[in-house]
């Protein structure tokens, strides 16, 4: 295997940081409602970081099964049950990927279809960034709503700039406003060793971590995963785009694998390449560059560090997950006739308006082949 070439530089730095408006509210809230291991969840997120960069040449993001992990958060499973729905929906993906089913699925869904759900992910991604910045619930503070507008005029400042790391900058006065505030959350860190246990499952854990995680997942990984990060691929690196065959058996084999030591599920997104790509990464470096952070603080720091992230200002996480669905709506400006567009809108309505990615797919994929069909008749 011939190892891609980068290059670490404070763009690729701040790049890294671009998708930590969904890694962090996510992890947290998995670990404070579900009681999943903090540092075995990020040990293992910098591992497949660190294993994604060399395999992939661009900012291929890992994140956290966002299906998943809205039902165990809402619903309140076991770290059990959410460890078997990570390792049965990576199954799933592996299989796909090892027996080419991806490739046919990506080459048989129509790319105005794709374009439609990532406008809808691009767009809920700016509302939940908008929905955290306002959710502080207060305009002065060290976490508010003037801290959100603050770090929006500092992004659009250096919006054209190459030079300027505006995420780390954001990350780095995120940091100091929590020193400054509460400088006590950070004597809760205790440096030693933490490794991860193996965990055991019973047909009950798997069972329901099958029905109430790996069932709804299966859709938005597929899609938003595998099929939507590509296609994002090809726009942003069209040299060398991702394939779905090893994206899907990346997805898989990361889940196979880390589930059964605490990892929490984990995928490659199209939201988290965009904001990443937005906030400076063009090649890998920034992801083996995240994830030895991770590593580190998950080895030597872990579960010491909940109270640092549980406080870090919702604000700024807020502006770097809407300037990331900035990022991933603004791809369907490749779609500029008519009949395309109008199937790119009726999928990204449905995916919105139903809050179902699968439901949307099957709506716009119908439509899609309707319109096509009548198309194609009218001018025979």
């Amino acid at each position: 295997m011939k190892f891609p070439t980068f290059k670490l530089n404070r763009n690729e730095i701040s790049g890294s940081l671009g998708d930590m408006g969904t890694f962090v509210p996510l992890l947290v809230g998995m670990v404070n409602k579900c009681q999943l291991d903090l540092g075995s969840a990020l040990l293992f997120a910098g591992i497949f970081n660190v294993i994604t960069g060399f395999l992939f040449a661009i900012p291929i993001a890992v994140q956290p099964m966002k299906a998943i992990a809205a039902v165990a958060i809402a619903e309140g499973l076991t770290v059990n049950q959410i460890l078997t729905a990570g390792i049965l929906t990576g199954l799933v993906i592996f299989l796909c990927g090892i027996t080419n089913m991806i490739d046919w699925l990506n080459r048989w869904i129509p790319k105005p279809v794709v374009r439609g759900l990532q406008l809808a992910l691009g767009l809920k991604l700016l509302m939940a960034g908008f929905t955290m910045i306002t959710g502080t619930n207060q305009f002065w503070g060290w976490d508010s709503i003037l801290v959100g507008i603050v770090a929006t005029v500092i992004v659009l400042i250096f919006f054209f700039s190459i030079r300027v790391p505006s995420a780390l900058i954001l990350f780095g006065c995120g940091l100091l406003l929590l020193l400054v505030s509460h400088p006590q959350y950070f004597q809760h860190l205790q440096i030693g060793i933490y490794l991860p246990t193996l965990y055991y499952f019973n047909s009950l854990d798997w069972t329901i971590g099958f029905w109430k995680g790996t069932v709804p997942q299966l859709p938005l990984t597929t899609l938003n995963s595998v099929i939507a990060v590509c296609a994002l691929s090809r726009d942003l690196f069209p040299d060398k785009p991702a394939s779905p065959r090893r994206v899907a058996i990346s997805v898989g084999l990361m889940n196979l694998v880390g589930g059964w030591f605490g990892a929490m599920p984990m995928c490659h997104g199209a939201g988290g390449l965009a904001g990443q790509y937005r906030f400076g990464s063009r090649t890998s470096a920034s992801i083996i560059f995240l994830g030895t952070i991770k590593i580190i603080l998950g080895f030597f720091f872990g579960a010491s560090l909940l109270m640092l992230i549980q406080h870090y200002p919702q604000s700024i996480l807020g502006v770097l997950l809407a300037f990331s669905g900035i990022e991933l709506a603004l791809v369907y400006r490749d779609i500029t006739e008519r009949l395309p567009a109008f199937i790119m809108l009726v999928t990204a309505g449905a995916c919105m308006g139903l809050s179902s990615m699968a439901w949307g797919f099957a709506i716009g994929w119908l439509v899609g082949w309707i319109m096509m069909t009548l198309q194609s008749k009218n001018q025979n």
